[in-house]
């Protein structure tokens, strides 16, 4: 299990930018770390711009700042970095105060080891 820290983004309805908000802090597990990577695979397969890995907030132990509140609908965006084709994913979800899209800087697939 791997544990981040990242800092994190609100963009609400309607917002021209993003504002940032702090850290976040949660555990990648083994389960779907594994699902990052495959994620990966498939998108150097077919070329796809993005998949998105579902995950549970009970399994992230996801700490979020204060001004944040709790996350619905929370799962892993997985892109490609463009040039050398490797895998990176942030956090993304929903405030659940006000439906505020909410997401945290990327992070390296290969970088959870």
């Amino acid at each position: 299990m791997n544990t981040l820290t990242i800092k994190s983004w609100c963009r609400p309805d309607g917002a021209e930018r993003s504002i940032p908000m702090g850290d976040v802090h949660f555990h990648v597990q083994e389960a779907d770390h594994l699902r990052l990577e495959q994620a990966e695979e498939r998108l150097q397969q077919t070329h796809e711009p993005e998949a998105i890995v579902d995950t549970t907030t009970e399994g992230l132990r996801l700490v979020t700042p204060s001004e944040c509140g709790t996350l619905s609908d929370v799962q892993f965006r997985v892109f490609l970095s463009k040039g050398d084709e490797r895998g990176q994913f942030h956090l993304v979800g929903h405030r659940e105060s006000d439906g505020s899209l909410v997401y945290t800087n990327a992070v390296m697939i290969d970088q959870l080891g």
